[in-house]
């Protein structure tokens, strides 16, 4: 029983500390992404470490225009929330057509922040 007791306690703990380290590095992130866009560099060095901002699309679907647009409503089981990898599988199965989803989402810029050490 002790010994769990640590381990809860040890969990728990770390749970904390991980939700300190995520909110530092949000706005770390934050504060390096608005630099780096600020001065219109997408690519440089920091003393020994490589900073890149890759620039994304990511498909963000309206449930609805998704739902009227499947040609089966078995379909709808399958994605209830859409999940753009079981879409992509889909699509790629053939089960659905690009045409059939194009006016079910729209596209959002994603900047991507990759930092690698020399």
């Amino acid at each position: 029983m002790d010994m769990v007791n640590r381990q809860v306690s040890r969990y728990f703990q770390l749970k904390t500390k991980q939700k300190e380290i995520e909110l530092e590095l949000t706005e770390l992130r934050k504060e390096i992404l608005a630099y780096c866009e600020e001065q219109e560099v997408y690519d440089t060095t920091f003393g020994s470490y490589q900073v890149k901002l890759v620039k994304q699309e990511r498909k963000e679907y309206d449930d609805t225009k998704l739902f009227e647009a499947l040609p089966d409503p078995q379909l709808w089981r399958m994605l209830s929330k859409p999940d753009l990898t079981r879409i992509a599988s889909l699509v790629k199965l053939k089960v659905l057509t690009e045409d059939q989803l194009k006016d079910t989402y729209s596209v959002k810029q994603v900047t991507l922040l990759q930092i690698d050490k020399k």
